[in-house]
């Protein structure tokens, strides 16, 4: 299955000591060229993924020109890795704040997005500064293999920057558990997830996790329907129901639910099943037959509940195991709506009011995507503001599926919180430094301290110095001032001591006119300190 793991780790943290060396924008060229390069093989590689990931081949194609994009972005965010300036509180200071690369990250991938998730994590990571060790789908491998191989072409000295890691769970928990594995990222399942999570956290390492969603959808009575059911479709069949983004709910205002349905259904059964290298196909095959299997029982469990269900009948098409995607009709959001089932089936119920549709959409553990149709402004806003979805995506009249590269992608609650791709992602693959830099002559300590001194403040009052020994007092009458230079020498007054570029010369105690109530001006504090200066009381 591999080189051993331990290998892998040595390589890969030898790759990310050069790499890190590298200045930002240099690694971003790097990036730019296997970008270039994807584009040169993009239908090699958009074949690959279709004949293991069974996606048609346009979705195929889009995944591929997804990474191509991931590196632009990249290739520009190189320099942009912005850290702030701040104000200090003290004179002469400032803050800084400072972004430096991790180490080793690793990358678990699902088999529906076998490039793509790479890309996404891989760009970010390497202009970041860190190395990257893959650990694809094993139903996806050859898709790495040939990555890879494209990365290798243009990468140099920097190829063991992208290794793969082969194998199944055994593999994932290999990454989870070492240490020297700074960021683990990880795509899949929420019962992956829950898994891998707490072996990261046992040895307190961070980790990015994309897992599993629930996705709803809601159709208000402005929708404009032509544009929904569009996009509705396109959610819920898409890549045959195998898309963590895919519809699983929709939620149709009561006025118009007899009207959706009646144009739902048709668009549905006109869908194009088959080969999905045939250019003409818009819906695939499922992974496995265990995938069919799980929608099956899904649909089976639904029969006493539902109020109707349209397809979800296995197809005799060769090559496969294909599926016609199923709508259930129901009066209440019944147990199966709960759970995610990787599959294309679509739950489709009636609401009264917006709020109680934006509660039940809300009501799952899992908070991925989710979308509205309506052409209401104050229902839109609704939706979007803290009262609204509680996922990490919201739309507007556009369905759960198809995110752009330029925003943050992920979930909130069971869906694991991690973003990756667009925005400020890639603060993830990096550690924040906070610098403190002084450039001035004083040492002003944190929260007022004056470390050594008892009483510091000098303003105002008097002193007498005996041999080893400062102490202040109450005012009193000076009628003499000793100066002791720096060498030691003792006993000559201020104007004996020749020294006009001094520090001392600058500090002048001062009287009243009478010559009474003498006291030491605030910054002899230096002087005093240093045993500069000796006041006698007469």
């Amino acid at each position: 299955m591999g080189e051993k793991h331990s290998d892998l780790i040595n390589k890969s943290r030898a790759a990310f000591l050069k790499w890190r060396a590298l200045p930002a924008p240099e690694r971003g060229n790097y990036i730019r060229l296997f970008g270039e390069a994807l584009r040169e093989q993009k239908k090699e590689v958009a074949n690959q993924i279709t004949s293991e990931a069974k996606k048609i081949i346009s979705e195929s194609e889009g995944e591929v020109q997804e990474v191509i994009d991931m590196c632009d972005f990249a290739t520009g965010l190189s320099r942009q890795l912005y850290g702030l300036t701040m104000p200090s509180e003290r004179p002469n200071h400032r803050l800084q704040e400072i972004w430096q690369p991790l180490g080793i990250v690793g990358c678990i991938t699902a088999f529906n997005f076998p490039v793509a998730v790479f890309g996404w994590n891989f760009c970010l990571a390497a202009v970041c500064g860190n190395s990257i060790i893959w650990k694809p789908s094993p139903h996806s491998e050859g898709c790495a293999d040939l990555t890879k191989k494209i990365w290798d072409s243009v990468a140099g000295e920097y190829k063991d920057l992208v290794l793969i890691k082969k194998g199944a769970n055994e593999a994932s928990v290999e990454l989870a558990e070492d240490e020297n594995i700074a960021l683990l990222s990880a795509t899949g399942s929420c019962a992956m997830g829950k898994a891998i999570a707490p072996l990261v956290s046992a040895r307190l390492g961070r980790n990015l996790l994309e897992l599993g969603g629930n996705n709803a959808a809601i159709i208000c009575p402005t929708a404009d329907l032509d544009l929904t059911i569009k996009g509705v479709t396109f959610s819920a069949a898409g890549t045959t129901g195998q898309r963590c983004t895919t519809l699983r709910r929709l939620f149709v205002h009561e006025d118009i639910y007899e009207k959706v349905i009646n144009k739902l259904i048709p668009s549905f059964e006109s869908l194009k099943i088959g080969d999905p290298f045939d250019r003409n196909i818009q819906v695939g095959p499922l992974i496995s037959e265990q995938s069919y299997e799980a929608m099956k029982k899904t649909l089976d469990d639904c029969l006493s509940k539902a109020k109707k269900i349209h397809g979800g009948q296995k197809l005799d098409i060769e090559g496969g195991t294909y599926v016609q995607p199923a709508i259930v009709e129901v009066d209440s959001h019944i147990d199966e709506m709960k759970d995610e089932t990787f599959a294309p089936i679509l739950f489709v119920m009636p609401f009264k009011k917006l709020t109680d549709a934006i509660e039940l959409q809300n009501s799952v553990k899992q908070g991925l995507s989710s979308s509205i149709f309506t052409n209401d402004f104050r229902e839109s806003e609704l939706f979007l503001g803290p009262e609204g979805s509680d996922c990490g995506i919201a739309n507007v009249n556009i369905g759960t599926s198809g995110a752009e590269i330029g925003g943050a992608f992920g979930g909130e609650k069971d869906t694991g919180g991690g973003r990756e791709s667009g925005s400020d992602a890639w603060k993830a693959y990096m550690r924040r430094t906070t610098a403190t830099l002084n450039y001035g002559t004083e040492l002003p300590l944190a929260q007022g301290v004056e470390f050594g001194d008892e009483d510091n403040n000098y303003e105002g009052r008097t002193f007498v110095r005996t041999e080893n020994e400062l102490t202040a007092t109450a005012p009193h009458n000076i009628s003499r001032i000793e100066w002791i230079a720096e060498a030691g020498e003792d006993g000559r007054t201020y104007e004996e001591i020749n020294a006009p570029n001094s520090y001392y010369r600058k500090c002048v105690p001062g009287t009243d006119n009478a010559g009474n109530n003498t006291s030491i001006k605030k910054d002899l504090k230096y002087d005093i300190d240093k045993g500069w200066i000796r006041l006698k009381d007469e």
